[in-house]
């Protein structure tokens, strides 16, 4: 107890018993006369029972005091025992917590007989009003905000200003800013009542990198390799060199010193060496070297992996140290101990009863004296999650071995050897049992579950998860990244439920979009794409929301116009599961457009009146069925097709100056072999795609010996056309991120197109030839069925030349062969569900020729570029290009002026 003396006009007498802080106190009499019974309250020794007669409230100037009364919790006609029980401290704490208050005190004022009289006196802590930053830019200062989340009318505490100092050092820590210096000031604010301003300076100081990276005690491995693994701890230069030898934190001399770098390179001057070693020195500028600690840990594990991975196992780290240097940089120096290098040594098989020895050993691909490395051999037992296969798991688990276990056990340690005994336990073969699916609100579950390869009754198998998953990604109804397959085992039956959970995304797409060229003037075109569209429901009202919906089908409609001088209409349907059994696709598609004579190809001139009197009229209508293969594998499927086009000509010398007037009709027949294994066609990962076709026509001539004297050859046109398409999507390095597609990728392409005839006095046909050249956009030869393959850097062409300029944007003559091959390097930037946005960089090498006595497959031209795609499931496929055609490049010419070609596509990816 401390007795303090007051007075307050009389002499006052109070006891104070301190809680916790020096702001709460018991105060246990306050009297305002020498009372005995107050002065004799502290010193009481026999407990007695006392009731409280009344309670006041006081110092509150904006709270409540009925909140104040409430949480003191003391009530008039509460008893208590004094001395004894200590009902006061236990009010004081209740007050304290609400940390509403800066000081709290208890008094007794009065006493008389068993009644006492009791005063809580409190300070209320003021609000924030205002608050500001000072010595940092507005961009920090509203990232600061959202971080420290200061909000007006709040109550300032201690905590309060503990916390923002906390925020605002974490926040410039992770910016390399390692000496921050903080300090807030509060002063009135008449904009609020008891409100504080709070002004908060900041001085950020230098901003602190690493300058420098070394290992001591790395005898075996250098020190670059394991610089290399520290992905987030990087060092400002690629080249380290010091100015004299040192010593290390750890009394070790340094590696190597300038003074010595000169000394083995006798040969050149002092100056010189300075000159060639500049280039790394002025790297530090740009160079990401910040010191984030949580990366740091990260990275010390990175390097003791990438130990492990060689077989050093025992190595460790065993001490770090990290210092300023003069300049206020960071150096680090790491201590290693290596260890020695281990080697697997015998690796045996024990519980394995379906497949032999010598069998997983291949599988295992790990042979006695290979470099120990534990994470490989998890890896290859597949006890690291993989879609790629090709593991001891993969190969029980694709046979129905859904319990499978392998554990791998240490059986002797000698020397540099490990020996190892791999422990299976088999289990039964488990078969699928319950297949449901879930999330689809508008895709019908058939049309998902006869996607699967996980139907009830058949053995359990891995492989046909990652398959199922896959092709129901390619459906593009679902969003892949939570396409997730729910494997619920049932040990007691031998049995597995899936429940496959699925997010749908919009599918559609909407074409609208207008042009200028092609000897037309402005074009537009609006086209919409219904890619989960249900004909059997187009005639029930109900199932109109917006569109009859939910089988899978798809259907298109496509309109271009452009008044007088030309328009196209465009539809077609495919069910891609005919009879609903099998994957077999049915096709039709019908075509009708007009374009007049007002621009004349051969003359350049435009004339608007003969609109309606000179023109080509093109209606067309195909039929396809295709067959999915199960040899050589289910990746591969067989299509065949029948085209029939009808060109009508009125005043319209396209082919002829004889024939200007009449009717083409080209009928030919189409069988395309083709596989495709690519995973998510938006951005495709890993996977190829082979395409070989022939198309023909009925040999006409052959019934018609003088059908190469008559325009005949115009009207019946006979022909056979070859094409070969390959591509292949390589992955580079690992995914970015946990996305798995967010990930370099290499495209690779070659695509090759011939053209033949059935009778050499013929010419070629005129239709169905090859477009080389630009974005793979057509003129109005295009409605003659030629194929259009572009070339990014290069306009339409119609010289096989590489050695001339080729500009002429009104080709009339196209080639009957060509070949294309195509390098793309893809760097993804978005990968959400709603949108795919990418980068690439290309290089294309392509020509055409007339003829085969001019085909030379090594006479190419050649360009180089970069390029942007833009994926909006609305929109469908959106890109620019940039390309440099270097052959178009002329001698003596100064730069790439009239050699560059920007190039936009929409709706598709061009061949």
């Amino acid at each position: 107890m401390l007795l303090l003396l007051r007075r307050f006009g009389v002499l006052l007498i109070a006891a104070v018993l301190s809680i916790s802080s020096v702001h709460a106190q018991e105060d246990t009499t306050r009297p305002t006369s020498a009372d005995p019974k107050l002065l004799a309250w502290p010193d009481a020794k026999i407990p007695k029972e006392y009731t409280i007669a009344a309670v006041s409230i006081t110092g509150i100037r904006f709270l409540d005091t009925a909140i104040v009364h409430s949480i003191a919790n003391l009530q008039t006609g509460d008893k208590f025992m004094h001395p004894g029980e200590d009902i006061f401290a236990k009010s004081i704490a209740a007050l304290w917590r609400q940390k509403l208050f800066s000081n709290v005190q208890i008094f007794v004022t009065k006493i008389e007989g068993d009644n006492v009289w009791i005063e809580v006196n409190v300070q209320e802590r003021p609000r924030l009003g205002n608050f500001k930053f000072i010595g940092i830019k507005k961009t920090e200062e509203e990232d600061l905000q959202g971080k420290i989340n200061l909000a007006k009318q709040t109550i300032i505490t201690e905590n309060t200003l503990r916390d923002i100092d906390e925020k605002i050092k974490k926040y410039y820590f992770e910016k390399a800013y390692r000496n921050v210096r903080v300090r807030t000031e509060q002063s009135d604010d008449t904009t609020f009542v008891n409100s504080k301003s709070l002004t908060i300076y900041v001085d950020k100081g230098k901003k602190v990198h690493i300058n420098e990276i070394s290992f001591y005690g790395n005898t075996n491995v250098d020190g670059l390799r394991l610089k290399k693994q520290m992905k987030g701890t990087k060092e400002m230069s690629k080249l380290t060199l010091h100015p004299d030898k040192g010593v290390s934190p750890f009394g070790e001399k340094t590696i190597y010193s300038f003074n010595e770098y000169i000394k083995d390179w006798g040969f050149l001057s002092l100056s010189k060496t300075k000159r060639i070693l500049d280039p790394w020195f002025r790297f530090k500028l740009f160079s990401s070297a910040k010191f984030d600690p949580k990366k740091f840990e990260e990275d010390k594990e990175k390097v003791l992996n990438y130990y492990n991975s060689i077989g050093y196992r025992d190595a460790q780290i065993v001490d770090t140290a990290t210092y300023l240097t003069k300049n206020g940089n960071m150096n680090i120096d790491f201590k290693v101990e290596e260890g020695r290098q281990y080697y697997f040594g015998n690796i045996t098989w024990k519980g394995n009863s379906k497949y032999s020895d010598s069998l997983l050993n291949v599988w295992l691909g790990i042979s006695k004296g290979d470099i120990y490395n534990i994470g490989v051999l998890n890896k290859r037992l597949g006890k690291e999650a993989s879609q790629e296969g090709g593991d001891i798991s993969s190969l029980y688990m694709d046979d129905g071995y859904l319990f499978f276990r392998a554990e791998p056990v240490e059986t002797a340690v000698y020397n540099d050897t490990i020996d190892h005994e791999i422990r299976i336990m088999e289990g039964p073969q488990a078969r699928y049992k319950r297949i449901t699916v879930s999330g689809n609100e508008k895709t019908k579950d058939y049309v998902i579950l006869r996607e699967l390869r996980t139907i009830p009754g058949e053995l359990f198998s891995r492989a046909d998860i990652i398959r199922s998953q896959r092709e129901l990604a390619n459906l593009q109804f679902f969003n892949q990244e939570k396409i997730e397959p729910g494997v619920v085992p049932n040990s007691e039956d031998g049995t597995v439920d899936i429940n496959w959970k699925l997010e749908e995304k919009s599918s559609d797409q909407l074409e609208l979009s207008a042009g200028w060229g092609g000897g037309v003037g402005l074009t537009g075109t609006l086209g919409v794409t219904f890619n989960n569209f249900s004909i059997r429901n187009i005639w029930k009202k109900s199932a109109w929301d917006p569109l009859p919906t939910g089988d899978g089908q798809k259907l298109s409609l496509r309109v271009q116009s452009n008044g007088r001088a030309y328009r196209s209409y465009s539809f077609s349907f495919t069910e891609p599961w005919l009879g609903g059994k099998k994957r077999n696709s049915f096709t039709i598609g019908f075509n009708n457009s007009k374009y007049s004579n007002a621009f004349d190809p051969y003359t350049g001139v435009i004339d608007r009146a003969k609109s309606d009197t000179n023109y080509l009229k093109t209606t067309g209508f195909s039929i396809s069925l295709g067959k999915q293969l199960k040899w050589p594998d289910d990746y591969f499927s067989l299509v065949y097709s029948i085209n029939l086009t009808q060109y009508k000509l009125r005043n319209y010398p396209i082919f002829d100056q004889n024939f200007k007037n009449g009717t083409s009709n080209n009928v030919s027949f189409k069988i395309a072999l083709q596989r495709s294994s690519v995973f998510n066609p938006i951005y495709p990962v890993s996977g190829s795609n082979f395409v070989a076709s022939v198309q023909l026509t009925p040999p006409y001539s052959l019934f018609n010996k003088n059908i190469a004297n008559t325009n005949d050859k115009y009207k019946n046109p006979e022909y056979h056309k070859w094409k070969f398409n390959a591509e292949w999507y390589v992955p580079i390095g690992k995914p970015l991120g946990a996305e798995k597609n967010r990930q370099f990728v290499l495209k690779m392409a070659a695509k090759y197109g011939f053209m033949g005839r059935y009778n050499s006095k013929l010419d070629f046909s005129p239709f169905e030839r090859f477009q080389v050249g630009d974005a793979g956009l057509t003129n109005n030869f295009g409605l003659l069925g030629y194929d259009i393959v572009a070339h990014r850097g290069y306009p339409v062409y119609q010289s096989s030349n590489t050695t001339v300029n080729p500009d002429n944007q009104n080709a009339s003559q196209f080639f009957t062969i060509f070949n294309k091959y195509t390098l793309e390097a893809r760097f993804p930037l978005v990968t959400n569900p709603s949108s795919t946005i990418y980068a690439l960089g290309f290089f294309e090498a392509a020509n055409g020729w007339y003829n085969y006595k001019d085909y030379n497959p090594f006479r190419l031209r050649r360009s180089v570029g970069v390029g942007m795609r833009f994926f909006l499931p609305m929109f469908g496929l959106l890109g620019f290009d940039y390309g440099i055609g270097l052959d178009r490049i002329q001698p003596g010419q100064s730069g790439i002026k009239g050699a560059t070609r920007f190039t936009f596509m929409l709706g598709y990816e061009p061949e």
